[in-house]
């Protein structure tokens, strides 16, 4: 759902700039070096995702993952959707760079807000919850980005209030694809590699602190 060039206004980009530069200082130091291949996997599985558009008005729907990062990368997952949306808008001119810092912010914000609220029902020994929460994980991000997306058209100008609302509604098919897919990942990672559900979001200090949890 990348906002083209030329529709925002001034201060809705200085704005998106100066929040997604608060979250890649945050991202780049919670990010530790084994994280890095992890990170580059989904940075690759999000530009990937995210190169089938759907042209909706001034913005543009597709798949994203968003949840997904976020519920593993944490804080990093604002440095991880930065690379893949600058690469997207150095190679195809998917979105442009001067709204790079508001799309940053849109994606990558809420699915780190969900990684945090949603991660410990994953953790439930009740299956019925565990589910629950990796739909809602995979799903409510894309609604929350497609909000703040139709937000700041609205900002921009009474003119974008009709594609606002058109780009909200584009995106419910895709809340529903991105929380079922999301849940089956969820579920194969809780089988094959539970370890990586277990990440503490939150956590910007260096490796080698003694902030682990006590298991």
């Amino acid at each position: 759902m990348h906002i083209s060039e030329g529709v925002l206004s001034a201060p809705v980009l200085l704005g998106g700039a100066a929040l997604t530069l608060g979250g890649l200082v945050q991202g780049l130091r919670a990010i530790k070096a084994d994280d890095l291949p992890k990170a580059a996997i989904l940075a690759a599985v999000f530009f990937t995702a995210s190169l089938i558009h759907v042209k909706i008005g001034p913005s543009a729907s597709h798949l994203v993952l968003s949840g997904l990062i976020g519920l593993l990368m944490g804080w990093a997952a604002f440095p991880v959707i930065f690379i893949g949306l600058l690469l997207q808008g150095l190679l195809f001119q998917f979105g442009g760079l001067s709204t790079l810092g508001i799309n940053t912010f849109n994606m990558a914000a809420p699915a780190v807000l969900c990684g945090v609220l949603l991660r410990p029902g994953l953790q439930s020994s009740r299956p019925g919850l565990a589910t629950g929460c990796a739909l809602a994980c995979g799903g409510l991000p894309i609604l929350l980005s497609a909000v703040l997306v139709a937000f700041c058209l609205r900002l921009s100008g009474e003119q974008f209030t009709v594609a606002a609302y058109a780009l909200v509604a584009a995106n419910l098919p895709v809340v529903a694809i991105e929380a079922v897919v999301t849940m089956f990942c969820v579920r194969f990672l809780r089988r094959v590699r539970p370890r990586l559900l277990e990440r503490r979001v939150l956590d910007s200090r260096p490796e080698g602190g003694s902030h682990d949890l006590p298991r």
